[in-house]
């Protein structure tokens, strides 16, 4: 971890964190709340700068040597962030727009990034009260809510190696990606669409309720670092075109590329999934 020591309680601190940013967002929730629109179109309220604030606060005191990349603050220049081996990354409020549309499916998102990977993740759901934590050092990941805690292990997908449930965007579906779902009823003989807003779908991957997540639209790296790590640790995986693994901080934008996530990550996808689209 390069020159810093982390809280033995580290993730229970977080998850603290997450719960203090989740009643905040609820608090504007519940009330007749105003919508601004950021300089890339996307929708701004101020449950996003209030999960911000509690958030960056808490982490600054948490890990003060530490870095951090929040959505709702200023992005440092590669130059300097490209030195960083570790660094926060936050998504505050992920799903505005299932915010603003009150489907409930949106979340709050805090992830430590070391050496372009993803090490621990929280992910927390303020209208499920629910709380999804990995860590990839140890490949352990947990479910929590409000009566309840287990660990997260998603399906082996040898056990049902014709049927495939996949996870997709509620608000972002493109010609492309309605093209590469259609494509997937020539390989498997059922297949199960089940739509979902935020870093949900990496969630359900994680918690075994889905197979496979194929993304092809812009996401950030912010959207998906936190679930990212909740997936490695119950046994999945985000690939990109070649097949490795997706990465982060390695360039001048956040953008991710189109990519493939799956529950399995020992399956052979790639032999078995039909060809990934060019982009």
């Amino acid at each position: 971890m390069d020159n810093f020591v982390l809280p033995t309680n580290l993730e229970e601190r977080l998850i603290t964190l997450a719960r203090d940013a989740s009643s905040a967002i609820l608090d504007i929730y519940n009330t007749d709340f105003d919508v601004e629109t950021k300089t890339d179109s996307s929708p701004l309220t101020l449950a996003d700068m209030a999960a911000h604030q509690i958030i960056v606060k808490g982490l600054s005191e948490l890990t003060p040597d530490i870095p951090i990349i929040s959505e709702e603050s200023v992005l440092p220049e590669f130059s300097e962030r490209s030195k960083w081996p570790t660094y926060w990354l936050v998504d505050p409020l992920d799903g505005t727009k299932e915010f603003v549309n009150r489907n409930g499916e949106f979340t709050v998102n805090i992830a430590l990034i070391n050496g372009n990977a993803p090490h621990v993740g929280v992910v927390c759901v303020p209208v499920q009260g629910r709380t999804y934590v990995g860590n990839t050092s140890t490949m352990e990941a947990r479910i929590y809510s409000a009566d309840d805690e287990r660990h997260a292990k998603s399906r082996r997908f040898s056990e049902k190696p014709n049927e495939i449930k996949v996870v997709a965007s509620r608000s972002h579906v493109s010609d492309e990606l309605r093209a590469y779902l259609a494509s997937l009823d020539e390989v498997f003989s059922g297949v199960e669409t089940i739509s979902m807003g935020s870093s949900l779908k990496l969630c359900a991957l994680a918690d075994a309720e889905a197979d496979l997540y194929p993304r092809l639209g812009p996401t950030s790296e912010w959207d998906i670092a936190a679930a990212h790590a909740v997936l490695v640790a119950a046994g999945g995986q985000i690939y990109v075109r070649d097949g490795s693994p997706l990465s982060y901080n390695m360039k001048e934008n956040i953008l991710n590329p189109d990519f493939i996530a799956v529950g399995d990550a020992s399956f052979p996808w790639a032999a078995n999934l039909p060809v990934f689209p060019e982009g």
